[in-house]
């Protein structure tokens, strides 16, 4: 786990606790990286997202389950936050208190999307990324 008890540590961990958006980085089958915007849940120790059981990210976590994430900067290119963990995909159901901590925090976005809450429990799976470390530029 990371230490979060710094200052730094603990501005991380309120902006994996407040923002929407975090880039998920996998690499493909080439090593090319890959990066994308993601919906996520921060639990204080990991990082849950849903993906469809199709979507390239699922294919390339299985062949390397190492990822980058990195959160927004700012408009003029601070507050830059990097992530390196370990994925895995969940085989199985989510804990109800962290779906229901996810649904919660996405409902506008779902029904943005025009996406149930059972859609999106039917449709698509979980993963499970643990930070390693992370830095900032």
């Amino acid at each position: 786990m990371i230490d979060l008890s710094g200052e730094f540590g603990q501005r991380v961990n309120r902006r994996l606790s407040d923002e929407e958006i975090i880039w998920l980085t996998t690499t493909d089958s080439q090593g090319v990286p890959q990066p994308r915007p993601v919906w996520f849940l921060w639990d204080g120790e990991t990082i849950l997202l849903f993906s469809q059981p199709q979507a390239y990210k699922v294919a390339h976590i299985q062949e390397n389950s190492r990822v980058a994430l990195n959160l927004n900067s700012t408009f003029t290119g601070g507050d830059v936050v990097v992530l390196i963990g370990q994925a895995e995909i969940i085989d199985g159901p989510v804990p109800s208190e962290e779906m229901e901590a996810y649904l919660e925090k996405y409902a506008r976005g779902l029904e943005r999307i025009n996406m149930t809450e059972k859609e999106l429990k039917d449709s698509h799976i979980a993963i499970r990324i643990r930070p390693l470390q992370f830095r900032d530029y």
